[in-house]
C-alpha cells in the first residue's frame, strides 16, 4: 500500500462513519500525513499537514496493517507502534471507526 491507497481507504471509511466531531492527523513518516476533518459531514480526508485536535504517529507499514485488521490499535499503542499527541479519547474513537 502507498500513501495514496491509505488515503483512499480512509476516504471510503469516512463516508460510512458517523460524525467524529474532531480533526485527526496521521503522521505516517517521511513528512507524509493523512488529515481527517471529522468536523464536517461527510468528513474530509486530505494529505495536508493541517492543525488537528489529535495527532497519531504511526509508520505507513503499521498504518496499512491497522487498516487491514492485522494490527490491533490497543496493542500497537501499548507497544509504542502508535503514539498519540492530544486526546487519547479521540484516538480511541478513531480506532473504533477504523475497526469497522
Amino acid at each position: 500500500m502507498s500513501l495514496e491507497s491509505v488515503t483512499e481507504d480512509l476516504r471510503q471509511r469516512a463516508g460510512r462513519a458517523q460524525s467524529l466531531g474532531y480533526k485527526v492527523k496521521f503522521d505516517v513518516g517521511d513528512g507524509s500525513f493523512v488529515h481527517w476533518d471529522g468536523t464536517s459531514t461527510p468528513p474530509v480526508i486530505t494529505n495536508a499537514d493541517a492543525d488537528a485536535d489529535t495527532t497519531i504517529t504511526i509508520g505507513l507499514e503499521n498504518m496499512e496493517k491497522l487498516l487491514s485488521g492485522d494490527l490491533d490499535p490497543t496493542f500497537a499503542y501499548a507497544t509504542g507502534k502508535i503514539k498519540v499527541e492530544g486526546s487519547v479519547g479521540v484516538a480511541l474513537k478513531m480506532a473504533s471507526l477504523l475497526g469497522d
